[in-house]
């Protein structure tokens, strides 16, 4: 994993970065689902997002970390 990310002069922890991009798919997937009628089959739509996030977010930091290093 890289060390840093320099946004102006600003050292950002790389997991901020991947936070952030999992939070948008997560955001477009969340829409996807309520559109479709998913949430119905859902018990708990806040715990099923929140879990939708999380693996998200690890699944973003396990491929970019594939990705990075050799």
């Amino acid at each position: 994993m890289i060390g840093a990310i320099d946004l102006q002069g600003v050292l950002v922890a790389p997991l901020l970065a991947w936070m952030l991009v999992a939070y948008l798919v997560s955001v477009a997937i969340w829409r996807l689902l309520a559109w479709t009628g998913f949430y119905r089959l859902v018990w708990h739509h806040s715990l099923f997002n929140a879990a939708l996030y999380v693996v998200l977010v690890g699944a973003i930091v396990a491929l970019t970390n594939q990705w990075i290093s050799p």
